[in-house]
């Protein structure tokens, strides 16, 4: 998410809005489920629970999406996909007019939305005004300028017979967003889709399903037709079961863990083999070289790594320090940890909010006990904060080894590891000694070093001398067990078609 920050695409400081104060009336207005344009009812008549993870309190409950609520949202995109239908015969161009539409309704309501993804996720609301809904309204906008220019070829085959290719749309999409960026990964989802004219399902994660259900008011005032997208809250083993199983979806699309996205690949080819799509885990190597800025590669490993909790898929949380500068390194880090100011993510001045729930808290405390057994230095932080919320001290370990957990699992957490290394060719190996391949970084002032490491990195993503530095324009996805395909960029709108060529017999071939 990610996280780039991740996920999150860095503003243009010229262009970045005043940040105004949060919403302190916020009204839940929607909580059902949104097929074909309309409000539901789930089928089962359940509803499950929505909570602020800065505090405990119950924000409201939502409708409880299942198999039966998920037949309901295919059908309908099934039909709005249908030869014919207004969608499917609606010119590229309004299209991308529409998606332009979202945007504007996206920044009429941004204080709302920034608001409701502050409180329901534990996010900064500085950060998610900013960046986060910064990043959603680039994201649809570049995929609005996409969507009449999603272009074929012609082909000059042998033999009289003139060639040429369509990229058309594959046809109904289910998208499983999670809850680490959840209004960006519903906008990274659906706007690549809807720019080549698929159709889809969203079911987002069941810790932060209200901006993704708010959304289902805005798509259909900007004037989408009813099924073209439908949005379905519920929880994995259930709705998300039923998306990837289903026989009449043709791509998943996934962000989430790599444990979840084997399960997503095993059921799409238990079912129908449909399309696929994953953005996994990650365990990224910041490499930092001794020529460093050092004021620059401290601040951005910082950022790289405590950004939104360390909850982002391409957390720099494999931090390898060369060795002459080593000891300066992990003192500034802990100075610079130590700054860290928690809190309410509403509130002014917060650094660091809360973890996204208890079972992510528990298991970020584990980790950072392992790490203190196994005998890394812990040189600040290493336990909870305050007497309400999930939140856990900003965390620096120093003095870690590869062989222990903290250096190879996925922490999704405030906990730095900071590694020490001698030569290029170990840092290397070391770097790519994982089943990961999401991002990774080096900091050196050498150009010759710094493209022997972008081309020896096992990653999807290497930034020299920067760190989450993503965009709409730009590939993003990972290596290895870090997932399949791309999103964003041209690579991303033509992870949403399938090449069909055409070859017609003519009398006689002219060059």
């Amino acid at each position: 998410m990610s996280t780039e920050n991740t996920k999150t695409q860095i503003p243009d400081s010229n262009s970045a809005p005043a940040l105004p104060a949060p919403l302190s009336d916020l009204k839940i207005k929607y909580t059902k489920i949104f097929i074909n344009n309309e409000w539901h009812n789930a089928t089962n008549g359940k509803k499950f629970a929505v909570y602020n993870p800065a505090n405990g309190d119950k924000i409201c409950e939502v409708e409880e999406g299942d198999k039966e609520d998920v037949d309901k949202a295919v059908k309908a995109a099934r039909k709005a996909f249908q030869l014919g239908s207004p969608w499917r015969t609606m010119d590229a161009s309004e299209r991308g007019r529409l998606l332009n539409k979202l945007a504007d309704l996206i920044e009429r309501d941004r204080l709302l939305l920034a608001t409701m993804e502050a409180i329901d996720g534990g996010k900064l609301f500085s950060t998610t005004y900013l960046m986060d809904l910064g990043a959603c309204l680039r994201t649809l906008r570049y995929c609005a300028g996409w969507a009449d220019k999603v272009q074929g070829h012609t082909i000059p085959m042998d033999g009289n017979f003139f060639t040429f290719t369509r990229r058309e749309p594959i046809g109904v999409c289910g998208q499983i967003i999670p809850w680490n960026f959840p209004l960006v990964m519903f906008v990274w989802k659906i706007a690549p889709a809807l720019c080549c004219g698929n159709t889809v399902i969203v079911k987002p994660a069941e810790e932060t399903p209200l901006t993704a259900i708010y959304m289902g008011s805005l798509i259909k005032e900007a004037g989408f037709p009813p099924g073209v997208v439908n949005i379905v809250p519920g929880f994995g083993p259930t709705a998300g079961a039923a998306i990837s199983h289903h026989m009449d979806i043709d791509k998943v699309a996934f962000t989430g863990s790599t444990q979840v996205g084997k399960l997503i690949k095993e059921a799409a080819g238990k079912s129908n083999l449909k399309r696929v799509t994953l953005e996994l885990g990650g365990k990224s190597p910041n490499i930092i070289f001794a020529d460093a800025d050092l004021d620059n590669a401290v601040e951005l490993a910082h950022v790289g790594l405590f950004y939104h909790q360390g909850q982002c898929c391409i957390a720099g949380s494999r931090i390898f320090v060369e060795e002459p500068i080593y000891e300066e390194f992990v003192r500034r880090s802990i100075e610079r940890a130590k700054k860290i100011t928690l809190g309410d993510p509403l509130s002014c001045g917060v650094n660091q909010g809360p973890q996204i729930n208890k079972e992510q808290f528990c298991k970020i405390l584990d980790l950072i006990e392992s790490g203190k057994k196994e005998g890394a230095k812990l040189e600040c932080g290493g336990g909870p904060w305050g007497d309400k919320g999930y939140f856990i001290q900003p965390t620096v370990f120093s003095n870690v080894t590869d062989d222990m957990r903290i250096a190879k699992e996925e922490i999704f957490g405030p906990v730095q590891q900071i590694m020490k290394f001698k030569t290029v060719d170990e840092v290397i190996k070391r770097a790519n000694n994982t089943h990961y391949g999401l991002a990774a970084a080096v900091f050196t002032k050498d150009l010759d070093k710094a493209l022997t490491f972008a081309t020896a990195l096992q990653a999807g993503t290497v930034w020299v001398n920067c760190y989450s530095a993503v965009s709409a324009q730009s590939p993003f996805g990972g290596f290895k067990m870090s997932g399949n395909g791309r999103e964003l960029g041209e690579y991303g709108i033509h992870e949403y078609t399938e090449v069909k060529t055409v070859t017609i017999k003519i009398p006689q071939k002219n060059s």
